[in-house]
């Protein structure tokens, strides 16, 4: 049997987590939230080992810890970077990059630069990247967070599993590179 002080405990106990989880939840949306009002933005993504060369995710791809990205602005039809930044992926391959103005009139990506494993550090072109937007006008509402495409390195050489792992694929009518 319950007493009635026991419930109020119980009532007292649930409600102080709440608020907890409450400030915390504000805490972390405050600084995303003051990143889109000061013009900037949260870029992240993920960074992964292409082990069969097949430009997708399959079951033996895996994720890279400490790769280096870049994300890289320019205007429209010119060369010339505007912006550069760097970021290091963590063990689960994740990198996270505040970038603190609006880049409306530009392109950017996020760009490979360096994989800390020799076995999975060839890049690429044209593969190499994922674009992402950076400016609040383009009706995207995800209060300052940018969320890019996972990217990969690929080894030299597939692994000898990969032909019979993409043949369950049935790619039969996908073009063979862009």
């Amino acid at each position: 049997m319950t007493t009635q002080g026991g419930n109020r405990s119980t009532t007292t106990l649930v409600a102080a987590v709440a608020v907890v989880l409450a400030v915390a939840a504000a805490s972390s949306l405050a600084g995303v939230a003051s990143a889109e009002k000061a013009g900037g933005f949260v870029v992240t993504g993920r960074v992964y080992c292409d082990p069969c060369r097949a430009g997708f995710e399959t079951n033996v791809s895996r994720s890279v810890a400490g790769a280096t990205v870049e994300v890289v602005c320019r205007h429209f039809g010119a060369s010339k970077e505007t912006l550069k930044a760097e970021a290091t992926t963590d063990d689960s391959g994740w990198y996270k990059l505040e970038i603190d103005q609006d880049h409306q009139e530009e392109i950017c990506e996020v760009v490979l630069a360096r994989s800390p494993d020799p076995g999975c550090a060839e890049i690429e072109e044209f593969r190499d990247r994922a674009r992402v937007p950076l400016t609040s006008n383009n009706g995207i509402k995800q209060q300052g967070v940018r969320y890019a495409n996972p990217i990969a390195f690929f080894r030299k050489d597939p692994l000898k599993e990969c032909g019979a792992l993409l043949e369950k694929y049935d790619l039969k009518d996908a073009s063979e590179t862009p």
